[in-house]
């Protein structure tokens, strides 16, 4: 690591060296691309910097350790320094790694109702609660597309977009089938029920890197309706548009304007067909995505919420946490940041 780290070191002093000159300042494609060059190393470069010092820090105190009147000191300051030392490698050992296209990209996320009838739904929307108040917590922004609530509470399904640097690099383990365990409210006898509710999470895409060719859509208007729709129904605002080749559905009814839910639908169908075209290239070529810890299969059951015991259990890094309450109310970080160190600690083996 320390020689990738050298060599990293050494690249970013030439680029600066490189920038300040007169034929690369006369040069603006060239002073763009060194420019790019040098902010991606930049982030790696300064905790690089901050290791080398704690390193040194780390030694002057080792040999202090000789001096009887300074040793103690010498000791308790060498305690703190290993936990900075620790720290900071670990940090460098995530920017080393390559970052995937996809991580900074803002995401579009389904959830469903699955097994277990209205409490399914009424978790669903549970789920969409957990991850807005996240969102929020990350200074994110949540922009729902397309809902279907059901009467007894939450949805059979939600569509929403999160906006946010890094949005899919934290919320990209989401992807699988979520299980729960409670008493239902319906429930007269007190029993626990078990149900579930599936997510999917994907990178929005850019229309740029497919093309969809207007032959090969089904597009229906009607009136929205339901929740996050009913201040829009009195016109035929909402768009439902088909992907004839793929099969592939995607509704939008927010907007107050056809033209937008429109807009909203590619958007989101450029994602989806993408999605479906990796996936069967995975599949052709017997290959897992590197992004994700599991298969990202919708059908794998990811985590279990056990309400009676207030635990949560992440079945992608055997992880049980003993705080679902706090959990639910938007603080997954705990939880995304294990995931996000699993997954790194496995890319690092190779695995």
């Amino acid at each position: 690591m320390i020689k990738r780290l050298d060599e990293t070191l050494k690249r970013y002093e030439e680029l600066i060296e490189k920038l300040s000159t007169e034929e690369v300042i006369k040069n603006i494609e060239q002073m763009k691309e060194l420019s790019k060059e040098k902010a991606a190393l930049e982030e790696i470069v300064l905790v690089y910097k901050k290791y080398k010092e704690i390193l040194k820090q780390q030694k002057e105190n080792e040999e202090l350790l000789n001096d009887m009147e300074l040793v103690e000191l010498a000791r308790e300051e060498l305690n703190l320094l290993e936990e900075k030392e620790k720290n900071l490698r670990n940090e460098l050992e995530k920017l080393l790694i390559p970052k995937e296209e996809n991580d900074s990209k803002n995401i579009i996320m389904e959830i469903r109702g699955a097994a277990g009838g209205d409490e399914a739904n009424i978790f669903a929307g549970d789920l969409f609660e957990m991850y807005s108040k996240f969102a929020v917590n990350e200074g994110y922004q949540v922009e729902v597309i397309n809902s279907v609530a059901c009467q007894a509470g939450g949805y059979s399904q939600i569509e929403f977009i999160v906006k946010g640097k890094n949005a899919y690099l934290k919320l990209k383990y989401e992807n699988g089938a979520h299980r729960v365990q409670r008493v239902p409210a319906t429930e007269s006898q007190g029993r626990v029920h078990t149900s579930t509710a599936t997510v999917v999470v994907l990178p929005e895409r850019e229309d740029k890197q497919i093309e969809i060719k207007e032959n090969d859509l089904k597009i229906d208007v009607y009136r929205s309706g339901g929740a996050g729709g009913q201040s829009v129904n009195t016109t035929d605002s909402a768009v439902r548009i088909t992907h004839l080749p793929t099969g592939i559905v995607v509704t939008c009814q927010n907007e107050r304007s056809q033209l937008k839910n429109k807009e909203k639908a590619m958007q989101i169908l450029t994602s989806k067909i993408i999605e479906e075209k990796e996936r069967e290239q995975e599949q052709k070529y017997g290959q897992l995505r590197k992004t994700k810890i599991g298969t990202g299969d919708r059908s794998e059951k990811i985590r279990t919420y056990n309400y009676p015991q207030n635990r949560i259990t992440d079945h992608q890094i055997n992880l049980t946490l003993m705080h679902l309450d706090r959990i639910m109310a938007g603080g997954l970080g705990e939880l995304i940041n294990e995931l996000v160190n699993e997954d790194v600690r496995r890319k690092l083996a190779g695995e």
